[in-house]
């Protein structure tokens, strides 16, 4: 009788360093810098813990797994430029303005076509196209007058022509540590156990300091002009929620929030400036779309339903945290567009704003939601996020008050 076979599995292989490309983080030359090599196929070209393509590296491995897909596919790039060129500024040599993406990731096949050519398997990051963009909102926006059509920034069709850019995550875990306050050590340690020992190579390889993480990334759409040093730029940067944006639940402000800031981006790109809608895959406050939803489970069926006292200690009877999003690297992508000042901040949010002024970004002008924006099952999301402190307007409510304040506008405190 033949006897099964078994596949033993290893700790990790253990590469030969002699071929491994040194990146030089912060460098402007990004020859100098070097590139980030993820690949798979060849075990010692790899110089990033992980691999691209981030949370959809999982599926590639149930493709190669299904025999649809070989390991060793190398993807051909011609013809896959960026439609419109992007930098480089300064903020791309500086290692603290940018850590969490890789600021050439876009032109990889440009500038490094001599490592192409000695075999080097290098992925882009970043990708930027061309597009058209069209949401009913912006036809009833039309009609009411708030958005005018010009026909190149706003189509007869009430479409939007954009520039949309892809960009997944890539982490100098030196600068991560540094930017939320930890050793690098202990980032790397937890990094390591909190994935469940899926990248040994964070407490293995201390040589590496680049890690490719599995999570999603964010899209970027911009509209008009940039950079536009004399005229007004407005941003909105936006965290997903699937069940507002997409399928347009009306328990948040989401969707009514994305449009608004849409619609003032539109405003700032026919003035001869820009807009830019930055949109990060961080469902739920980055906590994920089931915690999302038994949160809302517990807010409703609690005693006295759905109170803004009680929305954010629901949240963390469920998830231990009310939000893990980490503005702290949100402003890279600003920095990574050249921008150094905002004339139109789309948002209310506290943390966003502190952290892109404390990335050295200046911002002339808040821009809050317009009150008739605001679903009426979501002012229980207003409320609370009044009384808790992530708004600069109004003041805080006291306790008694909170209980009646989910139907009012924010404004009144």
């Amino acid at each position: 009788m033949n006897k099964p076979k078994h596949i033993v599995l290893t700790s990790h292989p253990s590469p030969s360093k002699a071929n491994i490309v040194p990146i030089c983080w912060g460098e402007s030359n990004p020859v100098k810098r070097g590139p980030v090599i993820g690949t798979l196929a060849k075990q010692d070209h790899r110089n990033a813990i992980g691999t691209h393509s981030g949370s959809y590296s999982v599926y590639r491995a149930l493709a190669v797994a299904s025999g649809a897909l070989q390991a060793d596919h190398r993807a051909d790039l011609t013809h896959t430029s960026p439609t419109k060129a992007i930098g480089p500024y300064p903020s791309w040599g500086d290692a603290d303005k940018i850590v969490s993406l890789d600021p050439f990731g876009a032109v990889v096949d440009e500038v490094y076509g001599e490592f192409y050519d000695r075999g080097f398997d290098i992925r882009p990051t970043i990708a930027i196209t061309k597009a058209q963009i069209n949401l009913p909102e912006l036809q009833e926006a039309i009609a009411k007058g708030r958005v005018k059509v010009d026909g190149t920034i706003v189509k007869e069709n009430a479409g939007l022509a954009v520039t949309k850019v892809a960009i997944d995550p890539v982490w100098y875990l030196p600068g991560i540590a540094k930017r939320i306050g930890v050793e690098e050590g202990v980032l790397r340690r937890t990094l390591f156990q909190q994935t469940g020992g899926m990248f040994p190579e964070l407490v293995t390889r201390p040589d590496l300091h680049v890690f490719l993480p599995p999570i999603g990334g964010m899209t970027v759409y911009l509209l008009g002009n940039l950079p536009c040093d004399r005229h007004p730029l407005a941003v909105r940067v936006h965290d997903e929620c699937n069940g507002s944006d997409v399928f347009g639940s009306d328990i948040c402000t989401c969707r009514p929030y994305l449009i608004h800031g849409i619609e003032v981006c539109v405003e700032a790109a026919q003035e001869g400036g820009a807009g830019v809608i930055i949109y990060n895959r961080k469902e739920g406050r980055a906590l994920g779309e089931v915690t999302k939803f038994l949160v809302y489970n517990a807010r409703k069926r609690q005693a006295g339903g759905d109170r803004a006292d009680a929305y954010f200690s629901r949240t963390e009877c469920v998830a231990g945290v009310q939000d893990m999003r980490f503005q702290e690297l949100m402003p890279d992508v600003l920095h990574w567009l050249g921008i150094t000042r905002i004339d139109r901040w789309v948002s209310m949010s506290n943390l966003k704003y502190n952290a892109i002024v404390g990335s050295g970004i200046e911002i002339i002008e808040r821009i809050p939601i317009p009150d008739d924006y605001i679903p009426e099952d979501a002012r229980v999301e207003i409320a609370a996020k009044t009384a808790a402190g992530y708004y600069t307007e109004g003041e805080t409510p006291d306790e008694e008050t909170l209980a009646q304040i989910s139907g009012r506008n924010l404004q009144e405190y």
